[in-house]
């Protein structure tokens, strides 16, 4: 929360840092292309920076971060993140160096940048010097964090007008405990999570606001204006904010029940959802706008943190198998919001059925992954000169007893 007088300072430095590193990344892929190192970048670009007017530390930074963006460009290279190797999105990643955007984050460390929690005020490098006591706010519960976990770097970030600090703080995990049983969590797009006790958080109101956001964004698009364009990225922002705000809250709600009953957390793997299943045309927009996978990241790290168990479980067959006789068929759930087993006639809500199906696999399968290893079968001696366990009775095993110096030789008597 910088004041009128502070905030030029801000908003001078981290585009010029910006524009410092993106002059060094030029110059790294002029004569390394992508394969640029800190060692090398520092001996081509360390005095330019200093004559530019940053700080040691800070020219550190900027070398160190345009090395980092070339580490994980490559990494995607090799992964296939950017498609095959003649493929039109790597060729153009590959041949030009990277750019980094006039307010994109940057990084300070303790030495550029102090904290002073007890006045919620902070010191911080800028191209026109020290600016002490500048005022931050956050919740109690972030300050307390604050204070006692955070660790390494934080990153300077611009974003719809306001300043902010992302700080990586390290928490202690709490020791796992032994479950007495399991909640299994059906996630979907009606019903974005369903438990096996019956708990269900919906997703309509979610959809009308996506809904509601998609008119809108077609009327800005509609446009084809300077202003529009930039409405259109702030609405995706605040839409994003939007789902991980309520998934946040589903994960914690879900969490705290597993640890209040003392029971694990057991979901569904799935990866490749969206490539796997095919949806209407008019669905797809659907199935795609709410992010399955943070919800799921979201319930699992909570989990850790205060020693819930949590495993993932095959997917497979979940809703269209019946809980109590085990009976899967299709034709068992006749529309997408309702259950009845052809065989034994168990009915109710189809998500409700899948929470407890995935209950019971993963309390299956909790015992497989943490059962002891094996004992092994035989526990007697070994005779290592035949690779095999001894047999006490053996005229091998009796022999392998005696002493080289006990051993005779019978001498055949000469005719």
């Amino acid at each position: 929360m910088p004041d009128a007088v502070q905030a030029p300072a801000f908003e001078r430095t981290l585009p010029a840092i910006n524009e410092a590193a993106n002059w060094v990344s030029a110059v790294s892929f002029e004569y390394f292309k992508l394969k640029g190192s800190v060692r090398e970048l520092r001996k081509l670009c360390y005095g330019e920076l200093k004559a530019r007017g940053f700080g040691a530390q800070a020219a550190q930074h900027i070398i160190k971060r345009v090395a980092d963006a070339y580490t994980t460009l490559r990494a995607s290279i090799m992964a296939g993140s950017l498609g095959a190797e003649h493929s039109k999105r790597r060729r153009k990643a590959e041949s030009k160096p990277v750019v980094f955007r006039p307010h994109a984050a940057h990084t300070f460390d303790d030495r550029c940048l102090s904290w002073n929690y007890d006045t919620k005020t902070m010191s911080i490098w800028t191209l026109d010097g020290r600016i002490k006591n500048v005022r931050f706010a956050c919740s109690p519960e972030a300050l307390k964090q604050l204070a006692e976990y955070r660790q390494g770097e934080s990153d300077l970030v611009f974003r719809d007008g306001k300043w902010f600090l992302i700080a990586t703080c390290e928490i202690p995990v709490a020791p796992r405990f032994e479950p007495k049983g399991f909640i299994g969590v059906d996630r979907g797009i009606s019903n974005l999570a369903t438990t096996s006790d019956g708990t269900n958080h919906s997703g309509r109101r979610p959809g009308r606001y996506r809904r509601w956001q998609a008119r809108k964004k077609a009327e800005l698009q509609a446009r084809q204006t300077r202003s529009a364009k930039q409405l259109l990225k702030k609405r995706a922002r605040r839409e994003g904010r939007h789902a991980t705000h309520i998934n946040h809250k589903i994960a914690k709600a879900v969490v705290a029940v597993a640890q209040r009953t003392e029971r694990g957390l057991a979901l569904e793997q799935l990866q490749g959802i969206r490539e796997r299943v095919t949806v209407p045309r008019d669905q797809r927009a659907r199935q795609s706008s709410w992010p399955f996978r943070q919800l799921g990241s979201f319930i699992a790290y909570k989990a850790k943190r205060v020693g819930v168990p949590f495993i993932e479980v095959d997917p497979a067959y979940t809703s269209q198998r019946c809980p109590r006789c085990g009976h899967a068929e299709r034709a068992n759930r006749p529309t997408r919001d309702h259950f009845r087993c052809r065989r034994c006639g168990l009915a109710g809500p189809a998500d409700h059925v899948a929470g407890a199906n995935i209950a019971k696999r993963g309390a299956t399968a909790w015992v497989f992954v943490n059962m002891p290893d094996p004992v092994p079968a035989w526990q007697g001696p070994v005779d290592v000169t035949r690779d095999r366990p001894a047999v006490g009775g053996s005229r091998e095993h009796k022999r392998s007893r005696i002493k080289p110096s006990q051993q005779t030789r019978r001498i055949r008597p000469s005719s």
